[in-house]
């Protein structure tokens, strides 16, 4: 049986990458970029990545990486979601960085681990492991491509898929309900650099959007986690008819369904995490799990949340408005729930209606 509680060193990297995003990143420079997309969030990466070596987490330490595991990479990516950081850590050093190590592009890793190079899987934001399709021309909508240097662009030419590296591409900002998160159109230039074709390439493409499904869940975690704290803590000190709105029994009622809801999501997202860390033969199904409830919980908390703030969570002013348009946008992202369910079902030889 798995050990799911954090360990000292998750807990030390949580520690960590706390500090680095209080000293980053806060909710009036997210809240810039629905009116400035051009404002400057750059020091959060650079932190993360420069300072933490975030970048080349995932990258073992032949290639310049820190040879961690899925289970550090969902720590930092709690941390992510408790901030709704802008910046591509889920895109360039999970999605696209796992592609790479199941092509051992020895080659291109050790620009990524060190940080000097961004890299993103060209692909919509909505696909999913067995559910994407290699075509030419723009790809859209993509997320992280804004500002990546590299690109992974799968292709097919007479029905053989090929997974291409292209150091350039025309890259067009689309406006995204979660500016945090920034989408674009993708069109690659130049003939790039084949680095696996046929069933190595659906290999290393399925695999990276598994992983990216799996850790998306604890950005989602962390996102709820968020959500749920801040919203008790105003309970408490929110007074109207004499009394803190927490002590009035709708109000308990509903955070306490919202932290048996939170709690178990933590689950979810934790074994997912695991199993993936340790190749588990369960990984198809937690995965399947964590995104199936986590998207649904976290968009359910952010709701409870803005409800349960009154008017001042209804301002402009007031952060949950972030986390309400990215728990929104995750949902959607790299499947839906039902697309989970729906995988779900065949995994457990479940008849579906």
């Amino acid at each position: 049986m798995s050990e799911l509680l954090y360990s000292d060193v998750e807990e030390s990297l949580r520690s960590s990458v706390r500090g680095a995003l209080r000293r980053t990143v806060d909710p009036a420079t997210v809240a810039a970029l629905y009116d400035a997309p051009d404002t400057d969030v750059s020091a959060a990466w650079s932190a993360l990545a420069g300072d933490l070596g975030l970048a080349g987490l995932l990258v073992p330490e032949q290639w310049g990486g820190a040879g961690a595991s899925a289970r550090e990479a969902s720590v930092v990516l709690e941390e992510l979601g408790r901030t709704v950081a802008p910046v591509p850590f889920l895109e360039s050093a999970v999605i696209a960085t796992t592609a790479l190590l199941a092509v051992e592009a020895e080659d291109v890793l050790p620009l990524v681990a060190s940080g000097d190079r961004r890299i993103v899987l060209v692909l919509p934001w909505s696909a999913r492991a067995g559910a994407w399709s290699a075509g030419e021309g723009p790809t859209a909508p993509v997320a992280g491509a804004i500002g990546a240097d590299l690109f992974l662009v799968p292709t097919s030419e007479g029905g053989t898929v090929r997974l291409v590296l292209h150091e350039t591409a025309d890259v067009t900002p689309i406006t995204s309900l979660d500016m945090s998160r920034p989408l674009a159109s993708v069109t690659p230039t130049g003939e790039g650099t084949v680095l696996a074709e046929g069933d190595a390439a659906i290999a290393a493409i399925d695999a990276a959007l598994a992983a990216g499904a799996a850790l998306l869940a604890s950005e989602q975690l962390g996102l709820a986690q968020w959500c749920l704290e801040t919203t008790v803590e105003y309970a408490k000190t929110r007074v109207q008819f004499a009394r803190p709105i927490g002590s009035f029994q709708a109000i308990k009622h509903r955070l306490a369904d919202l932290y048996l809801e939170v709690t178990q999501a933590q689950a979810a997202a934790r074994y997912a995490a695991d199993t993936l860390a340790t190749s588990d033969p369960d990984a198809p199904v937690a995965q399947a799990v964590a995104q199936s409830y986590c998207s649904d919980v976290a968009l359910h908390a952010a709701e409870e949340a803005l409800q349960l703030h009154g008017g001042i969570g209804m301002t402009w002013e007031h952060a949950i408005h972030l986390y309400l348009k990215r728990a929104k946008s995750d949902q959607l992202a790299l499947g839906t729930p039902a697309a989970h369910r729906s995988d779900l079902a065949g995994l457990v030889d479940l008849p579906q209606s």
